[in-house]
């Protein structure tokens, strides 16, 4: 991964509760974040006592090179999200700028815990498909804005074979959303779920209560259908 190719964008606590129906039981449990980034998810957490591991290639960046990319990539964004602004439901947020300063703030408490957060192993350099954590090392996985997200990027054995390890790793994975960068339902999701059915996973698509991009309101929940004892 090149620095100059990532595009960083911090979501929220809050946000996460939404975009995965995370309940106070949820939140008590050990959790895996995949692709978390420059989210606050991972410090806001730690704040309040909880367990959360985050991975992501970003964390092989120190903490001022990914903060110099965050100031270089945030205006492009911002353009970018202000003339296809019809695109997204601004429910959640009220306009852009909101939006922007929202993401500017979950970036920063990121970065201000960054440091402490990988000393304390919060914050590991892997990536999927291929992770270096034991077998039923976490309870739940998030997996937010990648698999699914990213479907022209990254091929359906990839998405197949992540989702694979990552139930090798946690007893429940829930990924959001279900839809591509362009706001279409990803063409991988069917032939996901059909595979993982075919495994005798628990798989199911749930409504959740959070919408920015249209129609973006649903997640992939996969259980084990007999957890490790």
């Amino acid at each position: 991964m090149k620095l100059n190719e990532v595009v960083p964008w911090g979501r929220t606590l809050e946000e996460y509760k939404l975009m995965f129906n995370l309940s106070e039981a949820d939140l008590n449990t050990k959790i895996l974040g995949c692709g978390d980034g420059p989210a606050s998810f991972n410090a806001e957490m730690a704040k309040l006592g909880h367990l959360v591991v985050s991975i992501d290639p970003i964390y092989q960046f120190s903490l001022e090179q990914i903060r110099k990319r965050v100031q270089e990539i945030y205006e492009p964004v911002i353009s970018h999200v202000k003339k296809n602004a019809h695109r997204y439901v601004w429910k959640n947020f009220h306009n852009v700028d909101e939006l922007g300063q929202a993401r500017l703030a979950a970036m920063e408490k990121f970065l201000l815990d960054y440091e402490v957060g990988k000393t304390e192993g919060r914050y590991l350099f892997q990536s999927l498909p291929s992770l270096k954590l034991f077998d039923s090392q976490f309870e739940l996985c998030v997996c937010s804005h990648l698999l699914f997200l990213y479907s022209e990027q990254l091929p359906l054995d990839f998405h197949i074979a992540s989702i694979h390890e990552l139930l090798r790793i946690a007893q429940e994975v829930r990924i959001f959303p279900l839809l591509n960068l362009d706001g279409e339902p990803s063409p991988y999701v069917k032939p996901v779920i059909h595979e993982l059915t075919s495994k005798d996973f628990n798989v199911q698509i749930q409504s959740v209560a959070y919408e920015f991009q249209k129609d973006g309101n649903q997640m992939l929940k996969i259980m084990r259908r007999h957890s490790d004892s």
